[in-house]
């Protein structure tokens, strides 16, 4: 009944799943790395594996089935047009109540909105607006300062105005999910409303963008600073290679590598320009004597150079490598190919194993010294988030629009484990471990999180992610659940603009984030590396920035569990669809480098002080990336010394 290697001790759980540091030591990553994936195991058997949770499913979802819907037909075979289709299909608005066909509900749905909500949409048959947004179970004594009776009335004018003027013009973009033409549509869609900002100085469009510039930087109204982030740059641009919007981002646990993929089918691998070497030897080395996969334990990182003139084929020049001042090469270290829809989510094991998932009904497994695909896991529906095991890379999780979880084995090829969502609505939208692998979560479109133990994936406990009163009582689409490690928390994002932290020792609410804009995107929120700061993406182009808890010091007169307080920064025209800290910033941002511009001279030494307490050590590397497809690399030096 359990899968070989699920075994955890008792005393293994209480330890903090940390990241694989630069530094660690060849015995303490072998002691974290007890079992492991290596290249012989995950390239043994079947290429393509089915999953096969009974025959039923196994004859309903043959390999090559990932065409996707075909276009309805009327009673006597003639295919039905883009209008007829949309006419056809009633939505229901879930904040009203309302009832209306798809050809008119193009006005009211959120612009930016991707290809795996208009999907959920249309199998729900149900959608939701903005301001949901704006509506809360503590807002509903306080009016907006902004919005008078004047303002709203020339809003609910200019709505209509829309509504009657280009609902019917536009509606037919809505319909993606019946074939490439309508994608091309969306895509038209994207183009026409964020690239009309032309004079914005923001843009993402900009060439030549100049390194080291400031972003337009925004607080809260209650938030009066010291702020974090007010000084916070871009470094780089790596804008140009994605064609549409990148949906997801993940870093390697060692925090040289990065991995981007969305609308394009493509998954894009960049590296760090120090860590170049390292890796285009690798490829070289273990091509040419197939060895088992490198780790990290095996050679050093740091130290490590090509022992070939030439690089790999398949590794283009770099354009910019003369400035050393660019912490990534411009053009990516390679890129995957072979699914065939838009991908959702990314997963790096420890030993440079990649997994994608997408919403053509495939995880695929890589390696960053291959160039092929090693293996292709079939689902039944769209693959919504994969998470390998934190202590056992052989196995990963994947949840699934059809409301399967699945634990996989991959050298087995096969379907470990595997449990069924309950409930009407059993549509998984994210999943993750937690406890340091010992339990699996899954969130669900209807807004709960469900946690069940690893080791027979049975179910354990449920959380509703929900306000207890106003509009957002109604539990929303979880779209990211991230483990916070050593407090037995979790933090859990959802479709009604809210981040929150919860203790899983009693289930309860330890903070609520709000002020960002996530009503139908599938925007995460993460943690910064050290766990301090909280970052999230959204629909209003910002990317914003929480302290994972309040000082005290700053706010007296608050809930110690609502933050309120954010930092917001602007360097793209188009709603931020992934916004993520590097895991070990210090790569990127030299210490003493780091120090030169801050401009902290001598009052601030990069340097642990004789009592070994960091003087000054508050450098942040974060990425975003858009609807677009524009990634921006910011680096933000605070100088925060402490007295011993």
């Amino acid at each position: 009944m359990r899968p070989a290697g699920l075994e955890v001790l008792a005393g293994e759980l209480e330890e903090p799943c940390g990241l694989v540091s630069p530094s660690s030591t060849v015995r303490s990553i072998t002691k974290d790395l007890q079992h492991s994936l290596d290249l012989a195991s995950a390239t043994s058997g079947d290429k393509v594996v089915t999953a096969k949770e009974n025959e039923d499913e196994q004859a309903s979802s043959p390999i090559g089935d990932a065409l996707g819907p075909q276009r309805p037909r009327s009673n006597s075979g003639r295919e039905l047009t883009d209008e007829e289709i949309l006419a056809s299909v009633m939505i229901k608005n879930l904040d009203t109540g309302e009832e209306i066909p798809l050809i008119q509900a193009e006005e009211k749905l959120p612009t930016g909105i991707n290809p795996l909500t208009l999907h959920i949409m249309r199998r729900t048959k149900e959608y939701i607006t903005n301001d949901a947004a704006q509506s809360d179970d503590d807002d509903k004594a306080q009016a907006p300062l902004t919005d008078s009776d004047g303002g709203k009335l020339k809003q609910k004018t200019t709505q209509l105005k829309k509504f009657l003027g280009k609902s019917v013009k536009r509606a037919k973009h809505l319909a993606e999910e019946y074939g490439e033409k309508a994608v091309n549509k969306v895509k038209s869609v994207r183009d026409e409303v964020f690239h009309n900002d032309q004079d914005d100085p923001s843009s993402s469009d900009d060439e030549g963008m100049p390194y080291t510039r400031p972003v337009k930087f925004k607080a809260a109204h209650s938030f009066k600073g010291p702020f974090d982030f007010d000084q916070v740059k871009v470094v780089q641009d790596l804008s140009g290679e994605h064609m549409g919007a990148v949906w997801t981002m993940k870093f390697s646990h060692c925090g040289r590598l990065l991995a981007t993929a969305g609308q394009d089918n493509v998954v894009r691998i960049w590296v760090l320009k120090n860590a170049f070497d390292y890796f285009n030897n690798m490829r070289i080395k273990y091509n040419t004597e197939g060895r088992v996969s490198p780790s990290p334990s095996q050679e050093s990182l740091c130290s490590s150079k090509s022992d070939t003139d030439g690089g790999m084929s398949s590794v283009p020049e770099d354009p910019d490598s003369e400035d050393k001042n660019l912490p990534f090469r411009q053009v990516p270290f390679c890129k995957y190919k072979g699914h065939t829809a838009d991908l959702l989510d990314l997963s790096w094991s420890k030993n440079y194993f990649l997994l994608s998932s997408s919403m053509d009904k495939t995880v695929r497994l890589w390696h960053i010294s291959r160039r092929e695909c090693l293996c292709c896991f079939q689902h039944i529906d769209f693959v919504t988030a994969i998470a390998f095991h934190p202590r056992d890379d052989r196995y990963f999780l994947s949840g699934s629009l059809d409301g399967k979880l699945r634990l996989w084995n991959i050298p087995d090829k096969k379907v470990a484990l595997w449990n069924e969502v309950d409930g009407q609505t059993r549509l998984i939208t994210a999943a993750n471990f937690c406890q340091n692998g010992k339990y699996a979560v899954i969130g669900t479109y209807d807004g709960r999180c469900i946690f069940y133990d690893t080791e027979r994936l049975k179910y354990h406990t449920q959380i509703h992610v929900r306000s207890t009163r106003g509009r957002n009582r109604v539990g929303r689409k979880i779209t990211g659940i991230e483990p916070l490690p050593g407090e037995n928390k979790i933090l859990v994002t959802s479709n009604d603009s809210r981040i929150r932290l919860y203790d899983l020792r009693d289930l309860s609410l330890s903070m609520k984030y709000k002020g960002y804009v996530n009503s139908s995107s599938q925007i995460k929120a993460s943690f910064s590396h050290d766990y301090s700061f909280i970052v999230s993406g959204s629909e209003d182009k910002y990317v914003y920035i929480w302290s994972t808890y309040h000082d005290l010091s700053k706010f007296t007169s608050v809930r110690r569990d609502r933050n309120d307080f954010w930092e917001g920064i602007k360097a793209h025209n188009a709603v931020v669809t992934s916004a993520i800290f590097a895991p070990h910033p210090n790569l990127i941002v030299p210490q003493e480098a780091g120090a030169e511009k801050a401009g902290a001279g001598a009052d601030a030494e990069w340097y642990f002080s004789s009592t070994g307490a960091l003087k000054t050590d508050h450098t942040e590397v974060l990425l975003s990336a858009d609807f677009t497809g524009a990634i921006k690399v910011f680096i933000n030096v605070k100088k925060t010394v402490t007295l011993q």
